[in-house]
């Protein structure tokens, strides 16, 4: 059964930094590319960054600048390194897994981000 376990979420300040994990586990890693997602309350869900498996990247304009995205082949692990927290960065925070970024098919569970002004 694919798994996808997201961890690092929490309550920080206005400027903190969070880093995410998303650990996989149940498919070629290697082979998926990867996504971070968001949705706050109220609001629909949004892309924040992916990360092909040739490891380009892509981001949000709201993440550019502060948020980074990257993943660890040897660890099946995906992260999302964020900088400059702002209060509207307040979201359950998900990953994605599939073959392409127009088509993710394994979700995780989500982990909360909280952002104090």
């Amino acid at each position: 059964q694919v798994r996808l376990v997201e961890s690092g979420g929490g309550l920080v300040q206005t400027g903190e930094s969070l880093r995410l994990s998303c650990e996989v586990s149940a498919i070629v890693f290697r082979a998926n590319d990867m996504g971070w997602y968001r949705q706050a309350p109220g609001k629909q869900r949004e892309l924040v960054a992916t990360i092909t498996s040739e490891g380009t990247t892509n981001y949000a304009d709201f993440a550019k600048g502060r948020f980074t995205i990257s993943r660890d082949n040897a660890k099946d692990t995906v992260y999302l390194q964020m900088n400059s927290l702002k209060p509207e960065d307040t979201a359950v925070y998900t990953c994605a897994a599939g073959l392409f970024v127009s088509q993710f098919n394994y979700w995780g569970q989500g982990t909360q981000v909280t952002v104090s002004s």
